[in-house]
């Protein structure tokens, strides 16, 4: 099996959920707290590849943030992951990447598809 990462949010019951199921599995997988250590554009480019989402997709819409820089119906990628970058908490939690393959643990049950 390839290596694990978890985008992971501590404070997140959705994330620590998601991380005590992959070490349920026997997964020690490497943990990103991304607020500390937000992804870079190509990380978070790839990151949108594995998923098969766009930027928008995988932002957090209800964050105070989101409305403060007014990103609804923003459609310009590169602004969208520049704003993500700037403000990691934009970011929806957890993402598991394994390999080529990528899930949003919500569930956390969704991760476990990308680890066969």
């Amino acid at each position: 099996m390839s290596q694990v990462t978890i985008y992971h949010n501590p404070r997140c019951s959705k994330s620590r959920q998601t991380l005590e199921l992959l070490q349920q599995n026997n997964i020690e997988p490497e943990i990103v707290e991304y607020l500390k250590t937000p992804p870079n554009a190509a990380e978070l480019q790839n990151i949108l590849a594995k998923l098969n989402l766009s930027a928008e997709q995988l932002m957090r819409k209800k964050e105070n943030v989101y409305k403060e820089l007014g990103l609804a119906g923003i459609n310009d990628e590169d602004e969208l992951i520049t704003a993500m970058i700037n403000n990691p908490k934009l970011i929806e939690r957890p993402i598991v990447i394994s390999g080529d393959k990528a899930a949003i643990g919500r569930p956390p049950e969704a991760v476990l598809d990308i680890l066969s």
